[in-house]
């Protein structure tokens, strides 16, 4: 009996570890349903806007994670400008197991490699900023883009200057010649966005029925610095010809505004200048009145239908209807003007 006792009580405590091996592998399996991981690849940690993007999407996340009760990791890793290092990166996220992938990519034309990656490993893949060729969006049924109309954009841009030149003709038409002379800041030539903004900022101005002059332009890059260096060249060169500065962002215009500055060409004096972002440089340069406006590119909705998209995804749904601007697999957040007209309003709301 004594035997029979001690074999019963194994038997019982047998159980008992299965039970608990079980219990803790269940739990184990729970916990890793319970959480999200989101990996997020950047072009460029310095960009101005895509920083904002970032940490917008940081905020997005801490409210989804009350949301759903879940805790939500996003790691975002900075491609410093190579795709062969966000290539990388995008392999680092997959063999880590991440639910789903953002990517701003380097270069747009090489995104079907990434999407091939992504599909392979059956994990959903989020395109902002920088939008793919149809054609690699089309590789698999799992692949989404955030971000906004360029042509829109451009259009609200044009309009700022327009609206400008017809509010105060005398003040910038300095030479009188009923034409507007401008120099343009664009962006980098492989970005769509860079290529639609010139061409319909412009074109805008012309509908308007404003005649233009182009004097000069060059690729600054989306960055400050080289901006600033083109627009030291073209004072030197063209001097106060210059009556506009139309860049394709806020980061660009800050560099001319800083070589006006330093050249006494700021105020009435000097050229106006308009961008594209609502950066809180820009912002701010627009309540000095260094700055006639700014077109605004909503980071904090783009980064929360990021989310959103990512969320619904790593759980199996379909966002489909279920998503703010989503339509088929693409979200475009509308822009609006800022100006010394709404500037107070706009910066009381962020």
């Amino acid at each position: 009996m004594k035997s029979l006792r001690f074999t019963m009580a194994g038997v019982c405590l047998a159980g008992l570890l299965t039970l608990t091996v079980a219990g803790c592998a269940q739990n184990a399996e729970r916990d890793k349903k319970d959480t999200i991981k989101i990996g997020v690849a950047i072009y460029r940690g310095d960009d101005a806007f895509i920083s904002s993007v970032s940490s917008s999407m940081e905020e997005a996340v801490k409210e989804k994670e009350e949301e759903l009760d879940r805790k939500i990791i996003v790691n975002i890793a900075d491609a410093k400008n190579s795709q062969g290092s966000q290539n990388d990166q995008v392999d680092d996220f997959i063999s880590k197991g991440y639910d789903v992938i953002c990517v701003n990519m380097v270069d747009r034309t090489a995104a079907a490699v990434i999407v091939d990656k992504a599909k392979e490993a059956g994990i959903p893949i989020i395109f902002f900023n920088r939008e793919p060729v149809e054609e690699d969006m089309g590789i698999w049924d799992q692949t989404y883009y955030v971000g906004t109309d360029a042509k829109e954009a451009g259009e609200l841009e044009g309009q700022i200057v327009a609206d400008a030149f017809k509010a105060a003709p005398e003040q910038i038409d300095k030479n009188g010649d009923g034409k507007l002379q401008y120099v343009m800041l664009e962006g980098e030539q492989v970005h769509q966005d860079s290529l639609i903004r010139t061409e319909y900022s412009v074109k805008t101005i012309l509908k308007e029925g404003i005649p233009t002059e182009k004097l000069a332009s060059g690729t600054g890059n989306w960055m400050r610095s080289p901006a600033y260096e083109l627009m030291q060249e073209w004072i030197k060169e063209y001097g106060d010809r210059i009556e506009a500065v139309i860049s394709n962002n806020d980061e660009m215009a800050m560099g001319a505004v800083e070589a006006l500055e330093e050249n006494g060409m700021t105020g009435s004096s000097g050229p106006i200048v308009v961008g594209i972002d609502g950066t809180r440089d820009g912002l701010e340069k627009i309540v000095k009145g260094e700055m006639i406006g700014t077109v605004m590119n909503v980071a904090q909705k783009q980064a929360e239908c990021m989310v959103e998209i990512a969320c619904y995804c790593a759980q199996d749904e379909n966002p489909k209807g279920q998503v703010e601007y989503l339509n088929g697999r693409y979200v475009r957040i509308p822009h609006y003007i800022v100006t010394a007209d709404n500037i107070d309003e706009v910066i009381n709301d962020k």
